[in-house]
């Protein structure tokens, strides 16, 4: 073979394993372009995160622990905790004992303190059998309560926990309570009047009320309310079961904040069935398999044609050096 034709078969292959790397390169880049998108996609996909939409954030305040000045007393069936609305008759005509309550929880069911509905008045009444307390008659909740009370939450009323003897362990009501009544008088409250600047974002859910007992935690303040008619506005207190309370239960309406929450009933029924709601992602998936298989390998196309054009010319070298 002549000294040319070494050199130019040398050159040909030398310039045929150059633009071989070029094609691996533009493959890498375009793999790793996807790659980027596609991490890019899940960063900002909103429907990644698990974390119900809520427009006020639930309210954390641990429930006193013993030797706290708040923490009041407990006899292994029930806790109690110092409450600056708490008030006994004078004169003190019984043992009877109890409270009225106002709890309000956001879109997901968790309470908060009213920091997005200020300016908004919660009432309830409750006549003249309980004129001797200074917060009753009518009950008045003013929101939001961090900026109107002295312990905005006193009670830990809803969930359970094995450490407690009654509670969660979190705080989640505002009460007043009501000490030294007759065993046989009979505490009657009316409905609940929303009143105020965001009135309309707040939702009567309903009452949860329990007489005659030490109060059950083991509740839902949503699921187990129930309507004024049948609660009955009323509790007598008997000698044998002299505490009572009831419990109004608010919530912020999403119709009115515009906040969903995830948990509609329509999700739950596509949950159920098996179904999946459409979104932008899923519109997306939905197009012909044909344009995902062209998009396996991006950028291929022009490497392609260069290589087969490298390959000619390497031929056509090879026949002019023979």
């Amino acid at each position: 073979m002549s000294a040319d034709r070494t050199r130019t078969t040398v050159a040909a292959g030398v310039f045929a394993l150059c633009l071989v790397g070029i094609l691996g390169l533009a493959v890498m880049g375009g793999v790793s372009a996807d790659e980027s998108v596609a991490a890019s996609s899940a960063t900002t996909d909103p429907d990644a995160s698990t974390n119900a939409t809520v427009s006020e954030e639930e309210y954390v305040e641990a429930a006193p622990e013993r030797g706290d000045p708040y923490y009041e007393a407990s006899n292994g069936d029930w806790v109690s905790y110092v409450n600056p609305r708490d008030e006994y008759r004078s004169p003190y005509l019984g043992d009877g004992s109890g409270q009225i309550c106002v709890t309000l929880v956001n879109e997901a069911g968790e309470p908060i303190v009213g920091e997005t509905v200020p300016n908004t008045t919660v009432t309830i009444d409750t006549g003249e059998e309980l004129d001797w307390h200074s917060q009753a008659n009518p009950v008045t909740v003013q929101y939001p309560l961090t900026d109107h009370y002295d312990r905005p939450l006193d009670a830990d009323q809803f969930g359970t926990t094995p450490d407690l003897a009654q509670g969660d362990g979190y705080m989640d009501t505002h009460c007043i309570a009501i000490h030294g009544q007759p065993e046989d008088s009979t505490i009657e409250y009316g409905e609940v009047q929303i009143e105020g600047e965001h009135a309309d974002k707040i939702e009567l859910v309903g009452y949860i009320q329990q007489a005659h007992d030490t109060w059950d935690t083991d509740v839902d303040p949503i699921e187990d309310a129930e309507s004024y008619e049948e609660v009955g506005g009323e509790w007598t207190f008997k000698p044998d079961g002299s505490h009572g309370q009831v419990v109004a239960v608010l919530q912020l309406d999403s119709d009115e904040t515009g906040v969903d929450d995830g948990s509609s009933s329509e999700d739950e029924t596509n949950s159920s069935d098996g179904t999946e709601q459409s979104n932008g992602a899923d519109d997306e998936s939905s197009e012909p398999e044909d344009d995902a298989d062209d998009d396996e390998l991006p950028g291929f196309g022009v490497p392609a044609v260069i290589i087969a054009l490298a390959i000619a010319a390497l031929v056509g070298v090879r026949r002019r050096s023979t």
